[in-house]
């Protein structure tokens, strides 16, 4: 067995592991999850990335490990992003708070699906046409200074969205969330549930997301392992972290510029690759991407905590 495929196997028996112990604290059905199990599900997820950055830095060679890590994070990072739109779609959709586990796990785990499969298709285009990459570095950087000037654009509307309009001209919907059920018969016919409409739009959702996040990661690296590994403990860290931080979501303004910075950064990486090779050696570019997601994410959260503590202190003087 090599150790790539040993890496991979860890990494499934791991994942069954933590997703049973996952399961048995936060998906009981029919109650609400409290901070305090947030916060230990929290650093479980966190704790078991970090662990396997080191299984990685072990088997694997440190310049490897450190790519994992840069994708973790910055896929990390976009998580709580998501958070926010997340919280909108639970809002517009009143969806009782004992069913936000079930319905984001369910979520989430079509999310992951999904990404596998996104992932697949991205790298296997630029194993085969290079010159993709560059494309995603154009797109990158759209992205970036579109997210950057995001202020002042209209809210997400979670009812206004295509994939609601169409689940709603094309199925039964009932605005029943069924007792925690997602299908429901009624007149011995299936209704889909509320329940079962916020499902599909969290996971469609985070496939729009992905389509910035996983190009990201790929101008870190193209190493289907690192990519496959970081976006899935990422992706499943992002549930406990929803319960952790819905009420301060809204403090982290700035984190949205910081992202857009990575974004224009790493976007600029792929579309020069040619000449920053010609300054930086492979391994020096690993450690200067790992530092630049550490400065602009964390620069963004202490930035956005320091503002609002300031305009609090404003707001008390006046």
């Amino acid at each position: 067995m090599s150790a790539n495929q040993i890496v991979y196997l860890v990494f499934g028996v791991v994942l069954l592991i933590a997703l049973s112990a996952d399961l048995g604290l936060m998906s009981k059905k029919g109650k609400a999850i409290n901070m305090k199990s947030a916060v230990y599900l929290t650093i479980f997820w966190v704790a078991l990335a970090m662990a396997f950055f080191v299984f990685m830095w072990i088997e694997e060679g440190h310049k490897r490990a450190i790519e994992y890590i840069s994708a973790y994070l910055m896929e990390w990072s976009l998580s709580i992003d998501n958070i926010f739109v997340f919280i909108l779609i639970f809002n517009a959709f009143k969806i009782k708070e004992i069913f936000y586990s079930r319905v984001l796990l369910i979520g989430i785990l079509m999310a992951i699906i999904l990404r596998v499969i996104f992932i697949s298709i991205g790298v296997g285009l630029v194993e085969r046409f290079h010159w993709v990459l560059y494309l995603f570095g154009i797109f990158l950087l759209y992205t970036g200074f579109k997210m950057f000037k995001a202020d002042d654009e209209k809210e997400f509307n979670p009812k206004e969205s295509r994939v609601y309009l169409f689940l709603q001209k094309f199925l039964p919907l009932t605005a029943s969330d069924g007792n925690g059920r997602f299908i429901i018969r009624v007149n011995n016919k299936p209704q889909y549930t509320i329940l079962f409409v916020t499902v599909v739009i969290l996971a469609t959702v985070d496939l729009v997301f992905a389509l910035d996040s996983i190009p990201a990661v790929m101008g870190i690296s193209q190493d289907r392992l690192i990519i496959y590994t970081s976006n899935i403990f990422a992706i499943l860290g992002l549930r406990s972290l929803f319960f952790l931080l819905r009420g301060a979501v809204n403090k982290f303004i700035y984190l949205q510029q910081g992202i857009a910075i990575v974004l224009i950064l790493i976007g600029l990486k792929m579309v020069g690759e040619h000449w920053i090779d010609l300054i930086l050696t492979k391994n020096e570019q690993v450690f200067v991407s790992l530092l630049l997601i550490i400065v602009c994410i964390g620069g963004s959260v202490l930035y956005s905590i320091f503002y609002v503590n300031q305009q609090r202190k404003k707001n008390k003087l006046l």
